[in-house]
């Protein structure tokens, strides 16, 4: 099943995400098998985090919720609010993903 992670910065974002930057990666690489996508949400300037996003495969909302619960940024406090939804895949074009993380 799919879950969607919709997790908005707090006022301290920015420099509790660079302290957790290292151990935020290693625990997303550590659960590949199940992050379908991830990345980080930015302000229109493209340049300030505002929050991030991730979407897991997993069997159950507990195991989402878990996920959650133990990724570094928020267990580092980084968000102000986390929103959990399970979703279901509809349109399905990577293709149409943009060739850069930066959206280019």
């Amino acid at each position: 099943m799919l879950y969607i992670i919709y997790q908005e910065d707090g006022p301290d974002g920015a420099a509790l995400r660079d302290k957790h930057r290292d151990t935020h990666f290693a625990y997303l690489e550590k659960h590949k098998d199940i992050l379908v996508l991830g990345g980080a949400m930015v302000a229109d300037d493209g340049i300030k985090r505002t929050g991030s996003v991730l979407i897991l495969n997993v069997p159950n909302r507990a195991a989402a919720e878990s996920f959650s619960a133990n990724e570094p940024l928020r267990a580092a406090g980084v968000f102000s609010s986390v929103k959990i939804s399970r979703m279901r895949r509809g349109q399905w074009n990577p293709a149409a993903a943009p060739k850069s993380a930066e959206g280019n």
